[in-house]
């Protein structure tokens, strides 16, 4: 049941709605915000926080348009304009919110309300695509404010994402100290201390976050890597968790790794199949945002995308060009789709999983007689063990596992070809490109 409405001044009134919105008491709170509209039509503040509620209560286009109206009546308010550039972020309305941000900034009250501001602009850039403005933008919010902890935490992923891994280190160790509460970008950091060979502090930190959260599947898989252990592939909600935080800025991204794994592809798809002819049943599985999609356009009938995250199905969705698209663990996936395609791609999924023998497996089933099976994953190129799950949290395969997995599923003998799929840390990733037949019939060699 609802709170009673305060019948106080209405400055009171409004404080008590707020508290009510900040507590996440949406009924409490609409219920004090229409009885302050109705005594006060025209009041800034009522319109802003109204605006507010209505993004909380899923009404987005709505909010936007009151705390619009809050902002023709009191054009000067830093925190309305802050706050209407989180509604156009989650809008998709990027412009817009990266003009209120800056609005906001030009309004702000106190250098604490302007470091918001600018915070909320660089990881707006940094979702754009648009590093060096966005890290340009941290170091003014932490000018105005040295120790505002989410400048410091966004900074830190910003340093990652460029490989500037020790400061990245030193940044997000101002954010934890200041934000304890925000572990979202640890394993980013962490990643990051792994790949420079810092596996003993890496570990000895991955620990302390298992002592505050000991199910969280993200420090018990990049634990396992600093530990040398090696599950047979990543967990689900590993995978989930990683993907689903990472969707927004995927694609953006990637353009700063040169990633090729998508083109590979499609030119061992054209190899295998020659020209397109819009013919077959085409699954795409660990689809992600959906690149491959405009690839295999030329050969698909029906193209089908499966994916763990939902935030990358969502990305998928808007980019277009599938015809069914699926929440699922690929295996499971595949094997509940016998014989239903001629085609099936993976570009950069299967890196996910040690061993391959079930993937492979269930490529087989999910393919018709004659149907080609074409992905990439990253090379281990000493065959002292079939598979590794390296520092960066992804596995690395020799092609002997490679080939063994495909063979053992019933591929006629696969082509395996050495590729570079992506770069990390302005290094070369080295990968293998592989396309296997299912054969035409039990006999066929």
């Amino acid at each position: 049941m609802s709170a009673p409405v305060s019948t106080a001044r209405a400055p009171a009134a409004l404080s008590q709605a707020i508290d009510w919105l900040r507590a996440g008491q949406l009924d409490d709170a609409d219920a004090a915000l229409d009885a302050l509209s109705r005594r006060q039509p025209g009041d800034a503040d009522v319109l802003h926080f109204h605006g507010v509620l209505r993004h909380r209560q899923g009404r987005t286009g709505e909010g936007i348009g009151l705390v619009r109206r809050s902002l023709s009546l009191r054009p000067r308010n830093g925190a309305a304009w802050n706050n209407l550039g989180n509604l156009l972020v989650e809008a998709g309305q990027a412009d817009e919110a990266a003009a209120s941000y800056r609005q906001g900034i030009a309004h702000a009250a106190n250098a604490g309300q302007a470091a918001n501001g600018w915070a909320n602009l660089a990881a707006l850039l940094r979702k754009l695509g648009r590093p060096e403005e966005a890290v340009q933008a941290c170091r003014s919010a932490l000018a105005l404010q040295p120790a505002h902890g989410p400048g410091w935490y966004i900074l830190s992923r910003l340093l990652a994402d460029q490989g500037e891994v020790a400061e990245a280190v030193q940044a997000y160790s101002r954010a934890i100290a200041l934000l304890p509460q925000e572990a979202s970008g640890r394993a980013q950091v962490l990643r990051a201390l792994m790949v420079i060979g810092e596996r003993e502090r890496a570990a000895g930190l991955l620990r302390e976050w298992l002592a505050e959260s000991p199910e969280d599947p993200v420090a018990q898989h990049l634990l396992a890597a600093c530990e040398g252990r090696a599950p047979e592939r990543a967990s689900d909600a590993y995978v989930s968790r990683v993907f689903d935080a990472y969707a927004e800025s995927f694609d953006a991204s990637l353009q700063r790794l040169n990633y090729q794994a998508p083109a590979l592809v499609a030119r061992a798809v054209h190899d295998a199949l020659g020209e397109p002819a819009r013919a077959l049943d085409v699954a795409d599985v660990g689809c992600g945002t959906g690149l491959m999609a405009p690839l295999l356009a030329p050969w698909a009938r029906l193209l089908a995308g499966c994916d763990l995250s939902a935030g990358m199905l969502r990305q998928a969705k808007r980019r277009g060009g599938y015809d069914r698209l699926h929440q699922a663990e690929l295996v499971h996936y595949l094997a509940t789709q016998p014989a239903a395609f001629d085609l099936v791609v993976s570009a950069d999924t299967l890196c996910y999983f040690g061993d391959l023998h079930a993937a492979a497996r269930a490529a087989a089933q999910a393919l018709r007689p004659g149907g080609w099976l074409v992905f990439t994953v990253e090379a281990l190129e000493q065959d002292e063990a079939p598979f590794r799950l390296e520092l960066s949290g992804r596995y690395t395969h020799s092609d002997g596992h490679v080939r063994a997995a495909l063979a053992a599923a019933g591929f006629a003998p696969a082509r395996l070809q050495a590729v570079v799929p992506r770069e990390e840390a302005g290094r070369e990733v080295r990968g293998w490109l592989a396309a296997a037949q299912r054969p035409l019939s039990s006999g066929q060699a």
